[in-house]
């Protein structure tokens, strides 16, 4: 039975959820629905909930029942050991924060956010640039405060992948473009080449809507939790299970762009959806880093929305949807949605050249965090990164440096756990294989459900119990490692373009 001191910790610790809750509500309305003049106002909102998210967080009644009730034996309470453990991680580091800084990172970032999509519409980055020199000055000072021992980017990537560090994902990073750029050198020069135009065909942005409840409904979304807008940058955001939202954009001649970015932040809410909601407003209900979460997006959207099983059942009615494909052989969707090609869109690149895009945010963000780039020099160092890495150069800063959201809201460290989910869904995806031998077979048939529940069982369900890296052996039996990733790309793309 829960001691005195442990219920009056959580009623503490669920009183924060609700402060996030409304907080994370408030910026799913303004990249939604908030008219574009109630920026400034809503900048006050978000600053005012951060101050006071940072007052329950860093109260000393909350420290002293930490205190209190690390001296108790929870014995077989994995819960309350958790919950206890995970927020104690939290509260040292945002003690060490003043409510000030928080309060001007979360003003800053909103005003940031809004002249992002104008400079971004207008393709010029000189008119984010104030914007981004304020939340990197405030974003260095975070990194200082919370301490560093190597460089300060270590600081901010730990927020979002505890126990990461940046020399170690270098190293990690370095092993796959090893495998990444061969590869795709190769698929350059292969044989066989997809029909792009299938991709470009007329899709009614109607059909889409249709289509894409279509498929998350069969991927397990439960539309009484959980539900679907536009925004300009696709995400997903979670007030507690019960309640998960996701949005997607449309171009009615680039239908998959909606289809696979809908596949991929319904990823993120089956994630939310399973975790245990007997313990919402707790970390025994949140997920255990961003890497983690990618991964689940990652897995619905190109291990199982991307492969030749999933279509054998949704293909006829991807043609009753969308008349326009209705002389497309089957074989030759699959292949073109699986189009290896160096892009210039990160959310729009393939499975190979993704990672590409991730290493050279990780590399540039990280000199942004030392001080060693200018921030006039950002859109050249970005240009020159794209067509060294991927031998592509960004026409203008639209399709370049400004074309993700995360420095606008102050998001670094945040990049790396996109390319670290792809390898965490490799993993948990061979697992899953071993789990259930007929696995193709069941997605063939559109059972998905399968999957789904054994990735809640295995996954979802463990909250924040399990740091990454415990999670991933626990599930996998062994260590994160690039390898089932790299042999997944080898073993889907070489027969794909003809190089085997």
């Amino acid at each position: 039975m829960a001691s005195a001191t442990y219920e009056d910790f959580i009623e503490r610790v669920k009183e924060l959820h609700t402060a996030h809750a409304i907080a994370a509500l408030l910026e799913w309305d303004q990249d939604t629905y908030m008219p574009k003049g109630g920026a400034e106002d809503r900048s006050n909102h978000m600053a005012f909930i951060a101050g006071l998210a940072h007052e329950k967080l860093t109260a000393d009644e909350l420290g002293n029942l930490l205190t209190q009730l690390e001296k108790e034996d929870f014995g077989d309470d994995f819960a309350a050991a958790t919950n206890v453990r995970e927020v104690r991680r939290e509260y040292d580091r945002a003690v060490k924060l003043p409510k000030s800084l928080v309060q001007q990172i979360a003003k800053a970032s909103t005003l940031a956010k809004d002249a992002w999509v104008a400079a971004r519409q207008e393709s010029d980055f000189a008119k984010f640039a104030p914007h981004l020199e304020r939340l990197l000055d405030l974003k260095r000072q975070v990194a200082d405060l919370i301490g560093w021992t190597t460089e300060p980017y270590d600081a901010l990537m730990d927020e979002y992948e505890p126990g990461a560090r940046a020399a170690e994902v270098q190293a990690v990073f370095d092993r796959v473009k090893a495998e990444l750029v061969p590869l795709v050198a190769a698929i350059k020069d292969a044989p066989r080449r997809p029909d792009k135009s299938i991709r470009e065909r007329h899709c009614p942005r109607a059909a889409q809507e249709a289509f894409n409840r279509q498929i998350v409904a069969a991927l397990g979304l439960d539309f009484d939790s959980g539900r679907i807008d536009v925004s300009a940058h696709p995400f997903c955001t979670s007030m507690s299970p019960r309640d998960v939202r996701l949005t997607t954009r449309y171009d009615e001649n680039y239908m998959p762009m909606s289809l696979f970015g809908v596949m991929h932040e319904c990823g993120h809410a089956l994630y939310e959806q399973g975790l245990d909601a007997a313990h919402t407003g707790t970390p025994m209900a949140q997920s255990t880093s961003l890497g983690i979460h990618e991964s689940q997006s990652r897995l619905w959207e190109n291990q199982v929305g991307r492969s030749q099983p999933f279509w054998r059942h949704f293909y006829l009615q991807l043609q009753e949807a969308f008349p326009s494909l209705a002389d497309v052989a089957m074989d030759d969707w699959c292949f073109v949605i699986n189009t290896v090609e160096p892009s210039l869109i990160r959310v729009e690149a393939d499975e190979v050249t993704y990672g590409l895009h991730i290493m050279l945010r990780f590399d540039l963000e990280r000199k942004m965090i030392r001080n060693e780039i200018a921030l006039h020099d950002i859109p050249e160092a970005w240009n020159t990164g794209m067509k060294e890495l991927l031998g592509v150069t960004p026409p203008n800063d639209a399709q370049g440096c400004l074309q993700d959201i995360h420095w606008s809201i102050g998001m670094f460290g945040y990049f790396p756990t996109y390319a670290l989910g792809n390898l965490y869904a490799a993993q948990f995806f061979e697992a899953a294989q071993q789990a259930m031998p007929d696995l193709d077979e069941q997605i063939a048939r559109g059972e998905l459900k399968p999957l789904r529940e054994w990735l809640r069982e295995n996954v979802h369900r463990h909250g924040k119990r399990y740091r990454a890296g415990d999670l991933v052996k626990l599930v996998s039996g062994r260590n994160l490692s690039p390898q089932p990733f790299i042999d997944y790309l080898h073993t889907k793309f070489k027969p794909l373009y003809g190089l085997e």
